[in-house]
C-alpha cells in the first residue's frame, strides 16, 4: 500500500516543507501541489434558466421592468485543453467575471466586485493556471458541478477548479444566489434554489463535447454544500460528494425541513472536510439563530462511504482559495477571533494544499475507479507525507447499499 501511495501522490517532501516554513506571507499562493499534465482552459457562458422567473413583472417602484427576467447563471467551464502560447487568466481577470454576473455584457460595479477590488490590490496581476477559451482536448472526462459558498462568486476556488481540470475533469459553477436577488438568505428557499442551479448545469454539461455524463459529482463549500446535499437528494444523476466544511453540518434543520433530503437514504458516497475548532457552543448558537432541531446530517450518512477529514490548522473561510489572496481577513481578522492555536496563514495554505490532493483522490476512486487513490483515502495521512498535526481522517464504509441505476440508462 505505501508503494503504490507514493506512485500516487509522488509527493514532493521539500516543496511541502518550505511552504510550511513560517515567513510574512505576501498573499500570492504557491499551493504545495504537483499539476496535472493536462493545460486548463476556461470558458464562461452567459445563459438563462428560462425555466425559472429572477426579475417581477415590476420593480420596487411600480414600474414595468424591461428585458430579461429568468434566472442568470454566469457559467465558468475549466477542462483539459491543448497546451498553447496564449497568456494564462490572472487574478484579475477572474476579478472582472463580477462586473457582468447579473448583466451579461454590460460591465457594472458590483458589490463582489467592489470588494475583492480592494482586497486584491496588486495581486489582481497574479498568473493563475487557466487559459481563456482555449482548445478542449478530444476526449471526454467525468464532470463536477461547484456550488460556491453564501451569495459568493463563481470563482472563489477557481485554483482548486484549475487543479481538477489539469486532471482530466470538466468543472462547472456559477455565482451562489438567492431566489430572485443576487443575495442569499439563510433559508431553506434560497438553498434550494442554489440546488436547483446544480441540476441545472448538469443539465447544461450534456451540450459540451468533452463530458462523460455518466461519471457526475458535485463539490461545494460552506453553503454549496448544504445546496449540494439538497441537489443529490432530487437528482440520482449525482455520483459522489465533496463538503468544503459544508453548512449541512451547521445547520441541519434546513435539511431536515426540506422534508426530502434525508441523509439516512443517501447512497453515495461523501468526504467530508471540516474546521478543528468549531465548538459545540458555536454549533448550538448557528442552529439555534436558524433552524434548530435537525440530526446531525453527517451521523446519519450510512448508507454511503463517508470521509470526515478535520484539518486541525483551518478556520472556515480557509476552505476556498482565493482567501489565500485576502491580505485583510489574515492581517487583521484571524489574530483577534478566527485564528486556531498558533496556525498561521502558511500552515493554513500547506493544509489547503493537502485538501486539494484529497478531493482529487476521492474523485479519481468514485469518478474513474482508481484504487490507489481509494487505498490512499483509507490510509493514515501521515504515511501519505501529510506533515503530522495537520489533520486527521475517519471512514465510515458504507452499510446495506443498494445498487444505483445502471449510468447507461440516464
Amino acid at each position: 500500500m505505501r508503494m503504490q501511495v507514493s506512485r500516487f501522490f509522488s509527493v514532493c517532501l521539500t516543496v511541502c516543507t518550505l511552504a510550511g516554513v513560517a515567513q510574512s506571507p505576501d498573499f500570492n499562493p504557491r499551493f504545495a501541489v504537483e499539476w496535472g499534465s493536462n493545460a486548463v482552459g476556461l470558458k464562461v457562458v452567459e445563459q438563462y434558466d428560462r425555466e425559472r422567473l429572477f426579475r417581477s413583472r415590476l420593480d420596487e417602484a411600480g414600474n414595468p421592468v424591461t428585458g430579461e427576467r429568468a434566472r442568470p447563471l454566469q457559467t465558468l467551464i475549466w477542462y483539459p485543453a491543448e497546451k498553447g502560447s496564449q497568456s494564462s487568466m490572472t487574478a484579475g481577470d477572474y476579478l472582472a467575471l463580477a462586473a457582468t454576473e447579473m448583466s451579461f455584457g454590460n460591465p457594472q460595479t458590483t458589490p463582489s466586485g467592489k470588494y475583492w477590488a480592494g482586497t486584491l490590490g496588486t495581486r489582481v496581476t497574479e498568473a493563475m493556471h487557466s487559459v481563456r477559451d482555449a482548445k478542449p482536448l478530444a476526449r471526454k472526462y467525468p464532470v463536477i458541478i461547484y456550488s460556491p459558498s453564501f451569495s459568493s462568486i463563481a470563482w472563489e476556488n477557481a485554483d482548486l477548479c484549475e487543479y481538477l481540470a489539469s486532471f482530466g475533469y470538466v468543472v462547472i459553477a456559477a455565482p451562489g444566489m438567492g431566489v430572485n436577488t443576487r443575495e442569499s438568505t439563510h433559508d431553506l428557499e434560497d438553498a434550494e434554489a442554489q440546488a436547483a442551479d446544480v441540476s441545472f448545469l448538469i443539465g447544461f454539461a450534456h451540450s459540451l463535447p468533452d463530458t462523460d455524463m455518466t461519471r457526475i459529482a458535485v463539490m461545494g463549500f460552506s453553503w454549496g454544500g448544504l445546496a449540494d446535499v439538497l441537489a443529490a437528494a432530487h437528482d440520482d444523476r449525482i455520483d459522489a460528494l465533496v463538503s468544503l466544511d459544508g453548512s449541512e453540518r451547521y445547520f441541519p434543520g434546513i435539511v431536515k425541513a426540506s422534508g426530502y433530503a434525508d441523509p439516512e437514504k443517501m447512497k453515495i458516497p461523501l468526504i467530508y472536510f471540516e474546521e478543528a475548532d468549531q465548538s459545540v457552543e458555536s454549533e448550538d448558537q448557528i442552529t439555534s439563530r436558524f433552524h434548530s432541531g435537525g440530526p446531525s446530517v453527517l451521523n446519519a450518512w450510512e448508507h454511503g462511504d463517508l470521509f470526515t477529514a478535520r484539518m486541525l490548522g483551518m478556520f472556515h473561510p480557509a476552505f476556498y482559495s482565493f482567501s489565500y489572496r485576502h491580505s485583510r481577513l489574515w492581517q487583521n481578522e484571524v489574530p483577534n477571533n478566527l485564528q486556531i492555536a498558533d496556525y498561521d496563514y502558511n500552515d493554513c495554505l500547506l493544509q489547503f494544499s493537502w485538501v486539494m490532493r484529497y478531493t482529487r483522490a476521492f474523485f479519481d476512486g468514485y469518478l474513474k475507479n482508481d484504487s490507489a487513490a481509494l487505498a490512499m483515502l483509507k490510509t493514515s495521512p501521515t504515511v501519505n507525507g501529510v506533515p503530522k498535526h495537520s489533520m486527521s481522517m475517519r471512514f465510515r464504509a458504507a452499510t446495506n447499499v443498494i445498487a444505483k441505476p445502471d449510468p447507461s440508462s440516464r
